[in-house]
């Protein structure tokens, strides 16, 4: 024959009644070792096996079976295509290597003759069979899946059908080791393989000459026992999956809000209910937390109804011996029955949860990126009998927590952009800012200066007072350019922490008499508005720099009366507060500051008015001096109004000083 004959295309040609039917690997699995079970188990004389694996690493998995197979019989055949050593030889039985291009290769024969008894298995692999199912097998490729295989083919026990299958078979054997033409030649004879017809062989089963008088039982046991198994093996691989594709909806589910928000709370919202859903968990939890983290609060939680939540509570962190850990190992616990776990029994403060919560079994696993612990998901289970963890479980778990770590620190990256973003337009707002300043600020004095000076130098005939006004001029401009230029290095010192704090004890009513003093001294040719002051009596020495807390009292001061009229009223008043701190306020009647606007009067450069569009005069940087000065020295500055035209109030406090009321003050620099 030729290796491009099909040995069943020739049996169906030579036998058209017979009908071929559809067989999985592990149904022709199951048949075959039935069929080599009833040889073992029956008392046949001199039986004629012959058995096509197809490919060694198939018979390699038989060659135990065929070597008891031989101690019954001298007529066994194994064919198959050579892939390491499998080579012809007769040890044991007859081995016979066909070429990998045979049409052997594709099929699949178990034939079985003996006097009384006679079974045939001959079948033909579909050609997409494997390509059919390799998506199956990709989505479970842990599993057994050859048995998903399919095949066409003749499983039957008439014994015609049998000799002729063998016929097909002993002539293949033949082509590729014909020194075994006697040994083939002596079966043929004993069994009356090739020549009888099938209708002499019809009328000699019909007088029971060839009758089967042998026990089948064992052969339908092995064939039932391995059917159920192949039935379990099928189960367990749709479980895995079933089970893959709920963990791919899940992580896609996840996925996807990830991709649609960079909002941390809503992915968290999200894992924590599609997680607890497909876990059909009692409870659900994800909560950000750090390692050294005493407490953590809960902010997502899925639950089943009729238990009580934890949502918005404070989950203990310091004291939990679970939570511990997985901080040391950097790995999930998880614990079936919390009655039987000694970390739970031994913490007071977990045995609280446990009973006040009703949690019987319990996940936690950490949402880590690159060691560092960002957060927890935590799995409870409420019911009676505890849950046994499954490992496909706990693997979900792990890749959403692995999912959400990422997912989280893409939303902190993002956080920390739009904060650098911010800053950088701070910055952009506070060049420009500087720009307008240093334009209006110092240009417009520069040029008063210069036009003084060049009339002082070309006109030597200028009358006396005229050069005086002149000279004044110049003066006053000068003073107000050395003032911009002193105002720009004191907060430059103070923000970038370059200024020594020289704290001392000191009495407010004189700091502010000196503040007014100066103030006084700056504006000798306006009309101020009417300064009153209120402090408290018995008002504790305070402890700051005395030259820094003279100075955020004049800055108030002047600005109050930057924008208050002269028909005005300023009031400085102090008490101490509830915070056992002097509180200062500086109160005036004049323009007012509208109530958004409250907060940014003390950013750099904040004129309300405009850099470039003001009637009062000013850098704009006198509150942002302020700011630091008292924060310096721990204390808090607010600005509080009704609106435009309301006028304004400036409060800031004070430390007291700790010392004995009646210990001598050290002097203020009044400069």
């Amino acid at each position: 024959m030729s290796i491009s004959t099909s040995v069943l295309s020739d049996l169906l040609q030579a036998l058209p009644h017979l009908r071929p039917q559809l067989y999985f690997k592990a149904s022709l699995t199951a048949l075959s070792h039935a069929m080599e079970d009833q040889v073992l188990a029956a008392t046949l004389e001199q039986p004629l096996v012959i058995a096509n694996f197809q490919r060694e690493r198939f018979y390699r998995q038989e060659a135990h079976r065929y070597q008891r197979l031989a101690q019954i019989s001298n007529q066994i055949y194994v064919l198959s295509a050579p892939e390491t050593d499998f080579a012809n030889s007769s040890e044991y039985y007859e081995k016979i290597a066909f070429e990998p291009d045979d049409s052997l290769s594709q099929e699949w024969h178990l034939v079985v003759i003996a006097q009384n008894y006679a079974t045939c298995l001959v079948c033909r692999e579909s050609v997409g069979s494997l390509a059919k199912h390799k998506q199956i097998r990709e989505v479970a490729s842990s599993l057994d899946m050859d048995a998903a295989r399919r095949f066409e083919g003749i499983w039957t026990a008439e014994r015609g059908v049998s000799l002729k299958a063998a016929d097909f078979l002993l002539q293949k054997i033949l082509t590729y080791r014909p020194e075994l033409a006697d040994k083939v030649e002596q079966a043929k004879q004993r069994l009356g393989i090739g020549t009888t017809g099938g209708q002499e062989l019809s009328t000699l089963e019909q007088n029971n000459e060839y009758a089967c008088d042998i026990d089948t039982n064992p052969f339908v046991q092995r064939l039932v026992t391995y059917l159920q198994a192949s039935q379990y093996k099928l189960h367990k691989a749709y479980r895995s999956i079933s089970a893959q594709a709920r963990k791919e909806r899940l992580v896609n589910s996840i996925s996807t809000a990830i991709r649609r928000s960079l909002d941390p709370q809503e992915v968290l919202k999200v894992a924590a209910q599609e997680l607890g859903q497909n876990m059909a968990a009692s409870r659900c939890l994800i909560y950000r937390a750090q390692a050294n983290d005493n407490k953590a609060t809960i902010e997502h939680e899925f639950l089943n109804n009729g238990l009580v939540s934890v949502l918005g509570k404070k989950w203990p962190l310091a004291n939990n011996p679970l939570f511990q850990s997985v901080v040391q190992e950097g790995e999930g616990i998880c614990v079936t029955d919390v009655i039987h776990e000694p970390r739970v029994t031994g913490s007071r403060e977990l045995w609280r949860l446990v009973e006040k919560f009703s949690i019987r079994s319990w996940l936690i696993e950490p949402v880590l990126f690159q060691g560092r612990l960002l957060g927890i998901v935590e799995l409870h289970y409420c019911t009676e009998v505890p849950h046994e963890w499954q490992t496909g479980e706990v693997d979900m778990v792990k890749a959403i927590a692995t999912h959400l770590g990422s997912a989280l620190i893409q939303a902190e990256a993002y956080a920390n952009l739009e904060d650098l973003n911010q800053q950088l337009e701070a910055l952009d707002r506070t060049r420009s800012n500087l720009i307008a300043i240093t334009g209006h600020e110092l240009r417009t004095p520069l040029s008063t200066i210069q036009v003084c000076l060049e009339s002082l130098s070309t006109e030597p005939d200028m009358p006396a007072e005229l050069r005086q006004v002149m000279l004044n001029t110049a003066l006053s401009d000068s003073e107000r350019m050395r003032k911009l230029v002193q105002d720009f290095l004191t907060l430059s010192n103070l923000e970038s922490g370059r200024v020594e704090w020289h704290p001392e004890s000191l009495t407010l009513k004189e700091c502010i008499d000196l503040s007014l003093s100066r103030v006084n001294t700056r504006v000798v040719q306006e009309e101020l508005p009417e300064i009153t002051t209120d402090v408290a009596k018995k008002l504790p020495l305070v402890k700051a720099d005395g030259d820094w807390l003279v100075e955020v009292l004049a800055k108030l001061i002047d600005n109050a009366c930057k924008f208050t009229p002269s028909g005005g009223q300023i009031k400085i008043s102090a008490h101490l507060n509830k915070q056992h701190m002097v509180e200062v306020t500086v109160a005036d009647t004049g323009r007012g500051i509208e109530p958004n606007r409250l907060e940014v009067v003390f950013d750099r450069f904040y004129q309300e008015e405009g850099a470039l569009r003001r009637t009062a005069g000013g850098t704009g940087l006198g509150l942002a001096i302020c700011r630091q000065i008292v924060i310096g020295w721990g204390g808090e500055i607010w600005a509080k109004s009704l609106g435009k035209d309301q006028g304004s109030e400036f409060h800031f406090t004070i430390p007291v000083f700790e010392g004995s009321q009646g210990q001598k003050r050290s002097k203020v620099n009044s400069n």
